[in-house]
């Protein structure tokens, strides 16, 4: 039995407000869906995701799949951090859709989380799975936590990066995918 809303009823009692308001009836439920959205990865698994489309290919260039909207919950205050993922690869002999890709940051970022840890897990999936070159995974983010409480900085945001082979080995393909980053759209 899911105790999500008796315990999320129980929290706003404890902050002293009445959830039987008009306006909080209902709300201990409508909490626990969403917290089941929010934490939906958990019952996904990333190799599956990757590995009902991968395609033999002779391709061998760097590939990048930028500016993928996430949201994830920080997993230290429950608020919620959210910004861009850019994610590449260098294939050997194996592609993967490109809309795979932006699953498995979906996945991953619908777990309670640190971003370190999210960048981090992008890379080593695709890493597995697709035995690549090379893999570079750069997350921008901004942190309700950050901004909300504590030091209160509504304008900072965090960059984390993940590089793996040749990416991580290679000054100059690493340097290509910053590049690439950089680069807008028309």
């Amino acid at each position: 039995m899911n105790r999500l809303p008796e315990l999320v009823e129980a929290m706003l009692k404890e902050l002293g407000v009445d959830p039987g308001r008009e306006g909080l009836r209902g709300t201990p439920e409508r909490v626990a869906r969403a917290f089941g959205f929010f934490t939906q990865g958990y019952a996904e698994d990333p190799s599956e995701i990757l590995n009902g489309a991968i395609f033999e290919e002779s391709y061998n260039e760097m590939l990048v799949v930028k500016d993928i909207d996430f949201y994830s919950l920080c997993e230290h205050h429950l608020l919620p951090f959210f910004g861009r993922a850019h994610v590449a690869y260098v294939p050997d002999g194996r592609i993967v859709g490109l809309s795979k890709i932006c699953r498995l940051v979906e996945t991953f970022s619908r777990r309670l989380q640190v971003q370190e840890r999210l960048t981090n897990e992008i890379a080593k999936v695709i890493e597995s799975v697709l035995r690549p070159k090379g893999v570079g995974v750069v997350l921008e983010a901004q942190h309700l936590c950050m901004m909300m409480r504590g030091v209160q900085k509504q304008n900072s945001y965090a960059i984390t990066s993940a590089m793996l082979g040749e990416l991580e080995n290679d000054p100059k393909t690493r340097s290509e995918f910053m590049q690439l980053l950089e680069h807008r759209r028309p």
